[in-house]
């Protein structure tokens, strides 16, 4: 049974897990817990995903250029939970993907380096990447930037829509009991009889147990706990620009651009995207992109790509996340990508970092860090993620909406087009009406950006105005429809 986030009453009483932060972590962590047949309730203060986990480059990939920096424990178990989430957990939001390192004269690698980086890589992966001439790197990738091009490298990993993958996960602890509830900010935390109290959206949790996976504010629910906590984790900031796309584009472009940081040109959703920095902030509320780390992504892209398609005029959209790292010595760009995890006084679990693309083992930790308050180890093996089944037949959808509508929901289609509504929302593209009503009777989405940001990618293409806000929400504020009621029953 699904449980909404206006289902503010089921929130009192005792719970075996609370939940508070419902990214990509807490999600997967509230997912494996109820599955293994536990109370749970996964709290959030804003939106599902509205933080870091929304705000990545969409990849799912072992992350090469760890390599260099010695992180081969790290590599391999990426390489082997992207083939897991690839083949079983979600192969519908989880897509192969070609990628194209260059090599330049003067660059901080050679063909030699990066073929026996490839050779590592597939080591790892079981799958050899290959090194090829110029002129065949020039025919995989339109545009590819040539003058000084000595070779390059060709590699597999894969891309993702992240914030559809939160979603997957949170609906798959919903249909195993999870409560869910977004917009319920926890207030505070206390000890209680057999466990602890939760306030949070005016109610109070008793739990066995609580996981703080708060991501870039997870200092300040510690906090709740212990107010005297000090300053546990290091914040990067990761810009990335969305671009019109250049003609044929369909090859991710991997551009070194110092023997410790890459950038990346991908092709998405019919889009270029565009970065990443890797800058220390000292605030969660730093994730606004200013001038300077606009024109450093458009800079450093040019290096791999010519300039007249990565002009600041084709900019549609800007967005950026907060990397949670150890804290360390040395720049956040060396900081290895590994998660932390401490117990407060009270008992509470706190988990923050690590990768996008091991997620599941992050949260399979956390889970076996509270097996005494669970009362034993939780052994869940992947499962696939609602929508991972068979797409099925849509013969009454227009046929451009009924291959959008699988490839965003999988086989979760037909619930979104027995809404019946299929009127675009933008002239010209594919998301219709009928994704504004499944998000708010089936995704928790409560207000616009919700639906335009991360049920849909319409904020994140450019293509949101004040005229769709208005029209989004006029069918967010609809009456609940009988899908609702349904799962409800």
């Amino acid at each position: 049974m699904q449980t909404f986030a206006h289902d503010s009453g089921r929130l009192e009483g005792r719970f075996d897990l609370v939940v508070v932060g419902a990214g990509i972590v807490g999600s997967a962590t509230a997912a494996l817990a109820a599955r293994a047949g536990l109370r749970v309730a996964l709290l959030e203060r804003h939106d599902l995903g509205s933080g870091t986990s929304s705000a990545s480059s969409k990849l799912i990939h072992g992350g090469l250029r760890y390599l260099r920096m010695g992180d081969v424990r790290l590599v391999r178990e990426a390489l082997a939970e992207a083939r897991v989430l690839r083949r079983t957990v979600a192969p519908h939001l989880v897509r192969e993907l070609e990628f194209v390192l260059p090599v330049y004269e003067g660059g901080p690698y050679g063909p030699v380096a990066i073929r026996a980086a490839l050779a590592g890589y597939g080591v790892l992966g079981g799958r050899r990447g290959r090194v090829v001439t110029p002129g065949r790197a020039a025919a995989l990738v339109p545009h590819l930037r040539v003058d000084g091009l000595r070779a390059a490298g060709v590699y597999a990993d894969a891309q993702t829509n992240d914030a559809r993958l939160v979603l997957a996960n949170a609906r798959a602890a919903a249909d195993a009991g999870a409560v869910v509830a977004t917009r319920c900010e926890v207030t505070a935390v206390a000890r209680g009889d057999g466990g602890l109290v939760v306030e949070a959206g005016g109610a109070e949790l008793h739990a066995r147990a609580v996981v703080n996976a708060a991501g870039p504010w997870v200092d300040a629910v510690r906090r709740l706990e212990d107010p005297q906590a000090g300053t546990s984790v290091a914040l990067s900031k990761g810009v990335h620009l969305v671009l019109a796309a250049p003609p044929g584009l369909d090859v991710a472009l991997t551009i070194p651009v110092d023997r410790t940081r890459v950038s990346f040109a991908l092709p998405w959703e019919g889009m270029l995207l565009l970065g990443t920095t890797d800058s220390e902030v000292d605030s969660p509320g730093a994730a606004g992109v200013g001038a300077a780390e606009e024109e450093q992504v458009l800079e450093e892209a040019a290096r791999g790509l010519d300039g007249d398609v990565v002009r600041p005029e084709l900019v549609r959209a800007r967005f950026a996340g907060l990397r949670v790292l150890p804290l360390g010595p040395g720049g956040t760009a060396r900081t290895r990508r590994e998660v932390t995890c401490s117990r407060g006084p009270l008992g509470m679990v706190s988990v923050a970092g690590g990768k996008l693309t091991t997620y599941r083992l992050i949260a399979r930790s956390v889970l076996d860090a509270l097996r005494t308050e669970l009362g034993g180890r939780v052994r869940v093996e992947p499962f696939p993620l609602p929508g991972a089944g068979a797409p099925p037949p849509l013969p009454d959808v227009p046929p451009e909406v009924a291959a959008h509508l699988v490839r965003t929901y999988g086989s979760l289609a037909g619930e979104v087009a027995a809404y019946g509504a299929f009127e675009p929302l933008v002239p010209g593209e594919p998301e219709v009406e009928a994704q504004v009503l499944y998000a708010r009777d089936r995704e928790w989405a409560v207000d616009a950006e919700d639906v335009l940001r991360r049920r849909t990618t319409l904020a994140l293409r450019g293509l949101s105005s004040a005229e769709l806000e208005a029209r989004v929400r006029t069918l967010l504020s609809g009456v609940a429809g009988a899908a609702e009621a349904d799962v409800r029953g």
